[in-house]
């Protein structure tokens, strides 16, 4: 039995019990439940942006059917920092779960309110703040938290006390030993809770296959300084509006050389705007203008931050490259930034992006040429640091793709933890422990995709991805009959409308084969004697033989759609 060693077998009542709901199998949409007997904490509730292969998709976000029946259960929900892939699903989950008590940071408190600013018609969270100072009770767990360095400030690990053992659940993190405007993570805080015995550490993998230790920010800052000395120009930098810590550096930098600094994109105004009420956003008087005033300075005056690091179609970055923005085009002394990493499934649009920076702008920077971006993950050294710090008897790795999981249960391995106590949990797999061992169960939560398009949550199935997908690929083929209710014969010619699929105009000895034989069909179906018609069986027919025609055609399947009207 995997993880089993002599005692109780893990699996009964009394035994801790861990289920990710998200997170294990992607880096984002992180949600993970730890359930004791009758109690139940959820460590974040986040949501994870779509696949270039799930169109018209605004995000996807965690299934939580396991937890509906079991709500009041819910002791409460622990929000490790102020990043959407860690609470953006709370607005459209929070009501179904029974509104329980959040508790979260300051900054990260600020940040989940923005957001519900724009979902007014549902229950306010109640949310309490948290510090590392704060001992939370919870049912059978006792939470605390320490401080961890991330590249948004105020974030926490969390230490769940429970009737089973201790539990470290490090949230994103990283070890900084120069951070930029906080305190270095408290990694004596994290060696006493070792020393006092760790049961399970469920530690993030997000940067498992990367060799080292992260660049400090401090490093960064020196880095990024030497573009705003010899810039001729503007400088135009483009982050996440969630880097708080990133925004912080070129803000300052700005106001050391003389420049203003213009915010274009909605998510980065919100930020910056929730971060400076809270004090984490340290800005002078007069250096935050309005775009609309750039002109009124020198271009070695300016400097733009914004959103659209990720080559999103509609963000300022990809509008002002595309002389689409209102205020700002792109000049010849202009220095272009990318200060972020490429999230995985976005290389080709961050890279058209830089094609036509590079066409444009006097200088394109980004941090595969210089270190001019840090990520907020720990890489293979400070994983094992980590490991080490806490020594834990079982070893969960989370927040990442399954390689990255298996790589850090590598590490975790060669650190020292027993390969039978390392379990790797994919979404919806239930891990069972107690003190003599660990294993995963049979039972499994659901884990199917919950897609949020437009106001709509969950009503979008993957039938419905898979035509959309269709419809992208192959184009639609719409076929409109009027049949006479007497005869049974086709009273005109069929219409035809097509949509991504053939240019009507210059494939008219196609069309007219294809009404000859709707014709054929229709009619053979309807002239007869057999009353009343079977008018479903008519359309599929015309669906299928037309369908196949056209690929017999054209090598290409268009969702062919008919239409019998009866007149």
């Amino acid at each position: 039995m995997r993880g089993q060693s002599h005692g109780p077998i893990p699996g009964s009542r009394g035994d801790l019990r861990f289920i990710p709901l998200g997170g294990c199998g992607e880096v984002q949409r992180s949600t993970y439940v730890y359930e004791y007997n009758d109690d139940i904490v959820i460590i974040d509730m986040g949501l994870q942006f779509p696949d270039e292969d799930m169109p018209g998709i605004d995000y996807l976000i965690a299934n939580v059917e396991y937890l509906k029946p079991r709500k009041k259960n819910i002791r409460g929900i622990i929000i490790t920092h102020g990043h959407y892939d860690h609470f953006g699903a709370i607005p459209h989950l929070l009501d179904s779960l029974g509104n329980p008590p959040i508790f979260a940071t300051a900054l990260t408190r600020g940040m989940i309110m923005k957001r519900q600013e724009d979902f007014k018609h549902l229950p306010k969270p109640r949310i309490e703040l948290i510090t590392t100072e704060s001992k939370v009770r919870l049912g059978n767990f006792l939470a605390e938290f320490y401080h961890i360095n991330h590249n948004i400030p105020d974030s926490v690990g969390v230490v769940l006390r429970t009737p089973v053992g201790t539990v470290v659940h490090t949230g994103d993190f990283k070890f900084d030993p120069q951070p930029v405007s906080e305190a270095t993570a408290d990694l004596h805080r994290i060696a006493e809770i070792g020393h006092q015995g760790v049961l399970l550490l469920v530690s993030e993998s997000t940067d498992a296959d990367s060799p080292g230790h992260q660049i400090s920010e401090t490093e960064v800052q020196k880095t990024i300084e030497e573009i705003f000395k010899v810039a001729p120009g503007r400088i135009i930098a483009a982050t996440f509006a969630s880097l708080i810590t990133r925004l912080q550096q070129l803000i300052w930098l700005s106001e050391k050389y003389g420049r203003k600094v213009a915010l274009e994109g909605f998510s980065i105004k919100q930020n910056v705007a929730v971060a400076q009420e809270l004090g984490y956003l340290k800005v002078r008087k007069g250096t935050i203008i309005d775009t609309k005033d750039i002109h009124r300075y020198k271009e070695s005056e300016i400097t733009i931050l914004c959103t659209g690091a990720q080559g999103e179609d509609r963000a300022a970055l990809m509008r002002i490259a595309n002389n689409e923005h209102r205020l700002i085009t792109i000049q010849p002394k202009d220095s272009v930034v990318f200060s972020s990493s490429v999230i995985p499934g976005n290389e080709n649009s961050v890279q058209r992006l830089k094609d036509t920076l590079y066409k444009r702008a006097g200088k394109v920077y980004h941090y595969a040429t210089m270190d001019i971006h840090s990520g907020g993950h720990a890489k293979q050294d400070e994983l094992t640091q980590m490991i080490k710090l806490t020594k834990p008897k079982y070893m969960i790795p989370i927040h990442g793709n399954y390689f990255m999981l298996k790589i850090h249960s590598e590490l975790a391995e060669k650190a020292g933890i027993p390969k039978e106590r390392i379990i790797i949990a994919e979404d919806g797999e239930i891990v069972s422990m107690n003190r003599e061992g660990i294993r995963k169960l049979k039972e499994r939560a659901p884990t199917d995709y919950v897609m949020v398009d437009g106001l709509g949550v969950g009503d979008v199935k993957e039938v419905v991805i898979r035509d959309r997908q269709h419809l992208a690929e192959d184009g639609i083929f719409v076929i409109i009959t009027i049949v006479d209710a007497k005869t049974g014969k086709v009273k005109t010619s069929p219409d035809i409308i097509s949509r991504g699929f053939i240019y009507l105009k210059e494939s008219q000895e196609l069309l007219r084969e294809v009404r000859k034989r709707t014709r054929t069909i229709v009619e053979g179906l309807t002239t007869g004697p057999t009353r009343p018609i079977d008018w479903n069986y008519v359309k599929d027919e015309v669906r299928e033989k037309i369908g196949q025609f056209l690929f017999n055609k054209t090598a290409r399947r268009p969702m062919v759609l008919p239409v019998v009207i009866e007149v």
